[in-house]
């Protein structure tokens, strides 16, 4: 590290967030400093190592063939000691922070937990319910489940299972559906946020979505589960969303089998951080339970 004692760290700092940001304004915003700081900084650096790394235009900075080579390193460098430092700071060792989608997070895994913690009481688990996107690089979140076609770049995937959905109510709705065409005259209850509708399933019979009755929707898988099982109509859910109802007798699955989506559930983690105890743990874990419990529904009508 002989090499480090050459520049100055806060030079380094300035010229991987210039890269970033592309000004020297937006760079001294978020160092906390004057533009003009942030010139010398460069300036600075620029004549230690000997190179230009950023072309002056006139709207902003555009890093050099040089720039561009060394700003990924930065970049890569300075994420690996916000990481040393959060963990320095007692929310590494210990703690696994987790990103997931809310009805994941609810009705899937939150009930799961205490099986994690009675194997390893040491891992603290926190959950940041969102379906937003995060940098696994540049943030504390250790670990992410998406759903998705594991098209992700610069991270660490693994397969967690398929995306499968198929019809669910209340047992007593169940008596009437022998068949898919008895929907045709079911109340209907829809998710319009969700990106599988109805017709996804329906497809495979020559039904068509505007057959069916309109009932309830709901902006939430959740809230549209919970009219299911309070039996206000019939949705089209997913493993994940439905398992424990449908285990707690809460619901049935009135027809035979499911149907993939082609999406499927990824756990994320960043390519550039090593994994510790509580991320191997937990991935451990996760899939064991997810292989245990992902059995086909079984119809249950009449």
């Amino acid at each position: 590290m002989k090499n480090l004692n050459r520049v100055h760290l806060n030079a380094l700092h300035a010229a991987e967030v210039i890269g970033r940001t592309g000004t020297l304004k937006a760079a001294a915003q978020e160092l906390g400093v004057t533009p003009g700081a942030v010139s010398q900084h460069l300036i600075k650096l620029e004549k230690q190592l000997g190179h230009q790394l950023f072309e002056r235009q006139a709207a902003g900075l555009r890093p050099t063939p040089f720039g561009a080579a060394l700003l990924p390193e930065l970049h890569e460098g300075f994420s690996q000691l916000e990481h040393a430092l959060t963990m320095a700071r007692g929310r590494g060792d210990g703690i696994l922070t987790l990103s997931v989608a809310p009805n994941f997070a609810a009705k899937w895994l939150v009930p799961r937990l205490a099986r994690f913690s009675r194997l390893h009481p040491g891992v603290s688990v926190r959950v940041e319910a969102t379906s937003t996107l995060v940098d696994l690089d540049a943030s504390d979140i250790d670990l992410a489940i998406r759903v998705g076609d594991g098209e992700y770049t610069d991270v660490r995937t693994e397969f967690l299972a398929p995306q499968e959905v198929f019809p669910v109510c209340a047992p007593s709705l169940a008596e009437a559906l022998k068949v898919p065409a008895d929907l045709k005259t079911a109340w209907i209850l829809r998710d319009v946020n969700s990106v599988i509708p109805w017709q996804f399933w329906l497809d495979q019979f020559d039904m068509r979505e505007e057959e069916l009755p309109q009932g309830y929707a709901f902006t939430d898988g959740a809230l549209c589960l919970e009219a299911a099982i309070a039996g206000q109509g019939v949705m089209l859910a997913w493993r994940f969303l439905a398992e424990d109802a449908i285990a707690a007798g809460q619901l049935v699955a009135p027809f035979e089998g499911c149907t993939a989506t082609g999406l499927s559930y990824w756990l994320l983690s960043s390519k550039r951080r090593r994994p510790g105890l509580p991320v191997r743990a937990f991935s451990e874990w996760l899939k064991n339970e997810i292989a245990g419990s992902f059995a086909p529904p079984s119809a249950s009508a009449g």
